[in-house]
């Protein structure tokens, strides 16, 4: 099976959205340099720095399934059943829609059972492949639960003062960390990925 990461793009002070779920000023690195990368979502591009393109590109071909909540499910409308990164999705929830408009895609998977069943149901869809965890809620019960292999960051030179923090309702505690194996400074951004030591 492949690893198991959390990736965000987070502000200097910890939070990956406003707490209206705006991400605001975070994703400015979308849009700061010249290379256009497109999305499964077309036309949906990027304009990335050649930095943050190569980086962004690497990231995205390792991924084989994402896990996410029911919160952000909603509110990109499951992305219509086509996630931008072209890659099926697995939704932790406590309810499943019933009348979902795009449940025909296929694409998503929900899981009713904990943060260990998703987990388990992304790594068998993904293969060998990476399984993207969301940040927020899903992050940190994932984190608790020792199932996380690495943490990745797009550091964000902005302060939200209060919002969505990257990690939810987990013990700092059992937050440990190993030195950073990426540092890759760019315009607006720096991509960071630390090991998860347990």
């Amino acid at each position: 099976m492949g690893k198991v990461i959390c990736n965000a793009s987070v502000s200097l002070d910890g939070f990956v959205a406003h707490p209206d779920n705006n991400p605001g000023r975070l994703f400015d690195w979308y849009e700061a340099g010249e290379v256009e990368v497109h999305t499964a979502s077309e036309p949906a591009t990027f304009h990335l720095t050649p930095t943050s393109a190569e980086y962004w590109r690497d990231w995205v071909g390792q991924i084989g399934c994402l896990v996410v909540g029911r919160l952000l499910f909603d509110i990109t409308d499951g992305w219509k059943g086509q996630h931008p990164l072209g890659v099926p999705f697995v939704v932790l929830t406590h309810e499943p829609p019933h009348d979902w408009t795009h449940a025909h895609t296929g694409n998503a998977h929900f899981v009713t059972d904990g943060i260990e069943a998703a987990v388990a149901q992304a790594q068998q869809i993904a293969g060998d492949r990476t399984v993207a965890l969301a940040a927020g809620t899903i992050a940190g019960q994932a984190l608790a639960a020792g199932l996380v292999d690495e943490v990745a960051i797009d550091l964000v030179p902005v302060v939200l003062g209060e919002g969505h923090p990257y990690f939810a309702d987990v013990d700092p505690a059992l937050v440990r960390l190993g030195d950073p194996t990426v540092v890759i400074p760019s315009t607006r951004v720096t991509h960071m990925v630390f090991p998860v030591q347990r």
